[in-house]
Formats: structure tokens, sequence, C-alpha cells
């Protein structure tokens, strides 16, 4: 499997990890022209603390269950923002108020560029 279909794996395996759970308003950016530190950003809302912790470790399992483990995770003991990092993918999960707070959308898309699809929807 060539490098660009191992990330889409990742995409999909995460989207539906988040799906699965009743992830709110999945997004997916395209951050490639943007920084090195990610291909992709996968940010989500959960409905309480514990529904993004829930969200967060199915996420982890999904790609632990794939053979790729995360490289690392932050935030999962308070529950308001939890960050995984999958390498070319960090997932964001957030409750919705920390989400508007911080509009990483806004920031991590330029100006007349959509984020990839808008929406989950958006992946093939």
């Amino acid at each position: 499997m060539h490098e660009r279909e191992m990330i889409e794996a990742v995409l999909e395996r995460v989207v539906a990890a988040l799906e699965d759970l009743k992830a709110r308003d999945i997004r997916v950016l395209d951050v490639r022209g943007q920084t090195s530190i990610a291909d992709y950003m996968v940010i989500a809302s959960g409905s309480s603390d514990r529904h993004v912790k829930s969200l967060s470790e199915r996420v982890i399992e999904a790609n632990k269950r794939a053979g790729e483990p995360p490289l690392g995770v932050e935030g999962l003991e308070t529950g308001d923002w939890v960050l995984v990092d999958l390498g070319d993918v960090i997932v964001h999960v957030m409750l919705p108020q920390t989400r508007a707070f911080y509009n990483l959308e806004k920031l991590w898309t330029v100006e007349g560029e959509a984020a990839e699809g808008g929406t989950a929807a958006g992946l093939e």
C-alpha cells in the first residue's frame, strides 16, 4: 500500500470511528500546504466530556486494531479537548464551546479554500 493510500485508510478509519459514536460536525481539513506536522486534521465535537473521551478512545482503539497506534494522545484526562496524533492525521475531539473558542477550522483553512469536502461526507 502506498503512503497516500495509507493516509486515506487512516482518515476513513477515523471518520468511521467518530460517526459510529455519533460525533457532531466532523470536518476533515487538508493542511498539506500549510504545515509539515500533518497532512490532515480531523475536527469533531462531542456532546459532553464523557462523549469526547469515548469518541477519542474509539479512534485510538480503531487505529490500534489496524496496527497503527497513535504517536501521542493529549487531554484524555479532562475531556474538553482531546488530541490524537496519528502521524499524518491529527484528530481533535472537542466540546462545542471549546471548539467555538479556538476555532481551528478558521485557523487551518486558507481564505477561499474550503475544507476537504466540507464534512466527513467529502471522503471518497
